[in-house]
């Protein structure tokens, strides 16, 4: 008879300690504190450290739940984390300079991408070995005036005449417009992205890196916020990055697993290519980092380099404080 009430004895107790425990993790992810963060363009090859960090619960590990969002359009992201309405986004330097010149409250918090993945693109065939040859030529870019600075300065600093080459506002219809020879070359078009699928297509692509003519190198990917959201979540926001950092390790360590988590949550109105995916990453890996420098860490003289060219170049009317343009959550 003891014994028979002993084992009941025993047997509710850990029936307690299982609800418990249930109970405990339960609780645990009600506890999570959500974020949002809105990424610049479709799922690609550069959010595979996201995807991972979601996919292997680096967020969860952390105590926050991050909700992914894709934008309608290109200029949304930025905005949005300007008014609030999304936690965080990725944008572009340039673009969180200009929009700090209209007095947008804006700021970046870590750098996804160090390096420029813009260049001026052409078919090898065309003749062009430098800015120079740009003059008598047609340049397609996206609606952007930072694109015809960036032609501007190229052209000047090679000893060409800017007034020769005539530029054609092709809005996103890049790829296309160079296939087709509607334009010559392209601005605006990215290293990991159009020319991989225009040399996937078989055409014999070649490029102009801005820095080589006098365009300051750039943090072309940033994790933007704003002022008053980056006062309130900091510590969330320091989370969310030593989780992203976690994943970027991931996908350096494997690639190809790395990848197939992207692709598992790529949009179903914009599929995506493996073998595309996979060259855009092998692109992208070596731009993400730099040696003795944390993952996302940013350097005030690259911002300070690119806002005076912003000023220099006419695309913005007043210096602004590169300072308050960035807030870096990683100590270096």
């Amino acid at each position: 008879m003891k014994k028979k009430w002993f084992n009941h004895l025993f047997i509710g107790l850990i029936a307690i300690l299982l609800v418990g425990c249930t109970g405990e993790n339960v609780s645990s992810k009600k506890d999570l504190e959500e974020i949002s963060i809105m990424l610049d363009w479709y799922p690609n090859a550069v959010h595979s450290a996201i995807y991972v960090a979601k996919e292997k619960g680096y967020f969860e590990d952390e105590g926050i739940k991050v909700k992914i969002e894709m934008p309608a359009d290109t200029n949304d992201p930025l905005k949005l984390a300007a008014t609030g309405k999304v936690d965080l986004a990725i944008s572009y330097q340039s673009q969180l300079l200009v929009s700090r010149a209209e007095d947008i409250p804006v700021v970046s918090i870590a750098a996804l991408v160090r390096h420029s993945l813009d260049a001026i693109m052409y078919k090898k065939e065309s003749g062009i070995q430098s800015p120079q040859d740009l003059q008598g030529k047609n340049v397609g870019y996206p609606s952007a005036s930072v694109s015809e600075a960036v032609v501007a300065s190229m052209v000047k600093n090679d000893g060409g005449d800017m007034s020769k080459v005539k530029m054609t506002d092709v809005g996103w219809d890049l790829m296309s417009s160079l296939a087709t020879d509607r334009v010559d070359a392209l601005v605006g078009a990215y290293i990991n992205h159009e020319q991989v699928l225009l040399q996937k297509e078989g055409y014999n692509i070649d490029i102009l890196n801005l820095p080589d003519y006098g365009v300051p190198d750039n943090y072309e990917l940033i994790i933007v916020t704003g002022e008053k959201t980056l006062e309130k979540k900091r510590v969330a926001f320091e989370k969310f990055w030593r989780a992203v950092t976690k994943g970027q390790e991931t996908v350096k360590e494997n690639p190809d697993a790395g990848l197939q988590v992207l692709l598992d949550h790529e949009n179903d109105s914009f599929p995506l290519d493996k073998g595309v995916e996979k060259e855009s990453l092998q692109v992208l890996l070596p731009l993400m980092e730099a040696d003795n420098v944390p993952f996302g860490h940013q350097d005030e003289a690259v911002w300070q380099d690119v806002a005076d060219w912003l000023y220099d170049s006419k695309v913005i009317k007043e210096k602004i404080d590169p300072k308050e343009a960035f807030k870096n959550i990683v100590s270096k």
